[in-house]
């Protein structure tokens, strides 16, 4: 499917170096994020009224540069592909042996799926500032038999952004820290959330069509996503395209329960940051002005990969917490972790009365 030991060798290759700092500052800086991440901790869950389950364990927090970010996802992509590869394994296992011609194709295939996943990887490490990584290889970090998870934040890019926003260091990675502490907070807390998700993904990835007249119709519509893409319409993302009517549903669940904990987020990191990050409106203004400012290049690749669409669908995740909690309050709101089924709808996101109607006020 996807040689991801080139797509790493490509992804280190084509990232972008960091910005310059001494062998003191990044020591510093490393230090410094990884204190923060369990400074923040509290406040969290005094906000959200939420505390992790069990014995209180959080995972690890791995502060990376680029290289290292890219390395990670693709450990984690791994794990999450591991359902299509064993259904691919069984098919080819199951049908008659593949003649050279094939093999070819299909070892050629992996090669240039392996570059392209190692291309975006590139882009996207120069951008991510820190993610809670819920699928790791079952070695990494293993607390009782059980994977909890590990907060990573990439310390280039913090420090690359804090300098080009122009503010204060130490508040804009505290500012950083409190959204990934919530992420965090919220699969540690949710006994449901963690494997909701991952069978979401699995189920995902087993809709898929594997029949090549099925998949060349997918790569005419990607290639069509990509063309909107750059006449800069508002055409849909790469992954919306070449999805199957099979899992477009599947990915409308996803897509809920990610807008969900994103705007969460959001909240979480508005409400706390007066607390204790004392130029939080600054950074939250300036933050949001850059998300706005980014060139005609730039602007095409995030149409290409969803992230406008994935930024517009987090506000209104915000939005949503923000509109229960004011009319409801926190402990009423918190009642959406109860199952899956307690989940805004995508009409309840754009209405959250009908989601209050529906949960809080049933119960």
């Amino acid at each position: 499917m996807i040689d991801w030991d080139l797509a790493i060798s490509t992804g280190t290759r084509w990232a972008r170096p960091g910005p310059q700092v001494s062998l003191a500052e990044a020591r510093r800086t490393v230090t410094e994020l990884r204190d923060l991440a369990g400074a923040v901790q509290q406040p969290v869950y005094e906000v959200t009224g939420m505390s992790a389950n069990g014995d209180g364990s959080l995972g690890r927090v791995a502060v990376v540069d680029r290289p290292g970010w890219i390395r990670a996802n693709v450990d984690g992509f791994r794990v999450v592909l591991e359902p299509l590869v064993d259904q691919l394994r069984e098919r080819t296992q199951g049908a008659a042996a593949p003649s050279r011609p094939a093999s070819v194709i299909s070892s050629v295939g992996s090669r240039v799926t392996g570059i392209q996943a190692g291309l975006i990887l590139a882009y996207l490490s120069g951008r991510v500032l820190g993610q809670y990584e819920l699928f790791l290889p079952p070695e990494t970090s293993p607390v009782d038999g059980q994977q909890p998870g590990r907060l990573t934040l990439v310390a280039p890019n913090i420090v690359m952004i804090e300098r080009e926003l122009g503010v204060d260091p130490h508040d804009f990675r505290r500012w950083v820290c409190l959204h990934e502490e919530t992420h965090r907070l919220q699969f540690t807390a949710v006994p449901w959330l963690r494997d909701y998700v991952q069978s979401q993904m699995t189920e995902f990835l087993l809709a898929s069509e594997l029949d090549p007249a099925a998949m060349l119709q997918r790569v005419r519509a990607a290639a069509d996503a990509m063309a909107g893409a750059v006449r800069g319409g508002d055409g849909g993302s790469l992954i919306e395209a070449v999805v199957t009517p099979g899992q477009r549903e599947i990915m409308d669940r996803l897509t809920s329960v990610m807008t969900l904990v994103e705007g969460h987020g959001d909240y979480v990191m508005d409400a706390v940051g007066p607390q204790v990050v004392p130029t939080v409106a600054e950074i939250r203004e300036k933050f949001n002005s850059r998300r706005g400012s980014s060139g005609r290049i730039e602007q095409t690749l995030r149409r290409m990969l969803g992230i406008d669409l994935k930024m517009k669908q987090y506000a209104e995740g915000s939005r949503f917490v923000r509109e229960v909690v004011d009319k409801a309050g926190m402990a009423t709101f918190n009642k959406v972790w109860t199952s899956p089924e307690t989940l805004p709808t995508k009409e309840e996101f754009a209405n959250p009365q009908l989601w209050l109607d529906r949960v809080a006020n049933d119960s």
